[in-house]
């Protein structure tokens, strides 16, 4: 079952509808569904799909040869394989000249890599035919920085030669809710907490069992696909797995700065500083500052993929017991948790639905980005936090809290809020409460008398997805 990749599908089919030469570069973490996208977008046309593997490069031409010979069915050719990657590429861009043909050459970097002038070759084809040639070139890596620095980079071969690219990214937790029609409202969204919007994930989640039966049957199962999916895809990326599971263990236990982060884990800060930066790259790992700050010493760090946050919140604790095979015992003792777990997820469910309501015109606040604020409140001599601010220009902003618990919000929480934006200097304010279960009486009243007061509650969040 194919879901969701709209635009995407809609911008490969719009290149593929200008008759010219197109060059797009697809890139993607693992797991993200590149290679599926690939697959729908060709179905129903003339296309030649081939998959390089770790190997070397006679068996990646060897492979290439039999996808184009397979396309060309009944040339003349007694041989089983070209003599060379440019004499089968060649043959492809020939091919070309006279009508729409698509090249998908997905896991590029494992041909690029055993093959060193493979790039080179593709550039000087590029420059030779692209004027006249219909073809459609699609290369598509799952190494996000060998796609980065070896593809879109201003040195690297192919530098000015792409005509889009596409940087295909984890589900929303709309497109994630298409996947889930079984699910209640509430497991939707700790299906969405526990997953992400990896799609190879989300797979692995029954919606016709409860959340805790799909818990115990992933994370807490020894024989489950996702058991040791964090530290497997580790080796796949980076050199050192070891010490960038424990940077990410050190971030998913509390330490969100860089000196604690370096401290945890035994390594200077510099050294730790390279590993959170591929960390980022691989979209595991997030960045964060104060909202409206672009150069801070509060710079702090978190767990940016859900699944990987929920697995190295969780897991490493308890494998010994997972490994016995006590997972009713294990969902027990992590049970009490989900709820705060879940509160860093649903402030990310907000936010989305923020920005939808932008786009579509509703919102109060043309706000051009969205994000976390804490600081220090001189008032009250205290940290303060704001869960959400977007800011339209200097005079209006937007200010939010998110809850995700069993409680209604009360008015306290909005008077909170009203009153931390005083410590910002905007003279247009609105304010967002969003709830998971509602908000009282009294807060109702006081945000009707305010008029500048959204409350959403976590049902109209689902109701607009529906």
């Amino acid at each position: 079952m194919f879901i969701g990749r709209e635009k995407e599908l809609t911008a490969l089919n719009d290149l593929y509808n200008s008759g010219k030469f197109e060059f797009v570069v697809l890139y993607g973490r693992r797991r993200v569904g590149k290679t599926e996208l690939i697959k729908h977008f060709i179905d129903d046309k003339n296309a030649i799909y081939f998959t390089g593997v770790e190997s070397n490069a006679k068996q990646n031409l060897e492979n290439l040869s039999t996808s184009i010979l397979e396309y060309v069915s009944g040339i003349d050719d007694t041989e089983t394989s070209f003599v060379s990657f440019q004499a089968a590429l060649d043959t492809v861009f020939k091919l070309s000249l006279n009508k729409r043909v698509v090249l998908a050459i997905d896991e590029y970097p494992y041909v690029a890599r055993v093959s060193k002038s493979f790039a080179s070759t593709i550039q000087m084809l590029i420059d030779k035919y692209k004027d006249n040639s219909k073809l459609m070139l699609i290369l598509c890596g799952s190494s996000m920085s060998y796609m980065e620095d070896h593809v879109l980079a201003y040195k690297a071969p192919l530098y000015g030669r792409k005509t889009a690219q596409i940087k295909l990214l984890p589900f929303s937790f709309e497109e994630t809710c298409r996947y889930f029609k079984n699910f209640s409202s509430e497991d939707k969204a700790l299906a969405y907490g526990i997953m992400g919007g990896t799609p190879q994930y989300l797979l692995q989640m029954n919606d016709k069992k409860s959340i805790e039966e799909n818990i115990k049957n992933t994370f807490f199962n020894p024989l489950s696909s996702l058991y040791e999916e964090p530290t497997n895809l580790l080796k796949q990326e980076v050199r050192e797995p070891a010490i960038y599971s424990a940077v990410i263990t050190t971030i998913a236990t509390g330490s969100s700065r860089m000196s604690e982060i370096s401290s945890k884990i035994g390594e200077d800060t510099n050294k730790c500083s390279t590993y959170i930066k591929s960390l980022l790259t691989l979209g595991i790992v997030q960045k964060e500052m104060p909202y409206g700050e672009k150069a801070s010493k509060k710079t702090i760090y978190s767990i940016d993929d859900n699944m990987f946050r929920f697995w190295y919140r969780f897991v490493p604790d308890n494998a010994s017991m997972i490994a016995r095979g006590a997972a009713n015992i294990v969902y027990k003792r992590i049970e009490p948790y989900l709820s705060d777990y879940m509160g860093k997820v649903f402030e990310e469910i907000c936010k989305q639905y923020l920005w939808k309501l932008l786009i579509s015109g509703k919102s109060p606040v043309e706000f051009t980005s969205l994000g976390r604020w804490w600081g220090n409140d001189p008032v009250h001599k205290c940290q303060a936090e704001i869960d959400i601010m977007g800011a339209q220009d200097k005079g209006t902003a937007l200010f939010a809290e998110c809850k995700w618990t069993n409680e209604k919000i009360d008015l306290s929480v909005l008077e909170t809020l009203v009153e931390r934006s005083n410590l910002f200097s905007y003279k247009k304010k609105h304010f967002f409460l969003f709830s998971k279960a509602g908000f009282t009486k009294g807060c109702a009243d006081k945000a009707k008398e305010l008029g500048n007061v959204s409350l959403v509650t976590y049902k109209e969040i689902i109701n607009s997805i529906n």
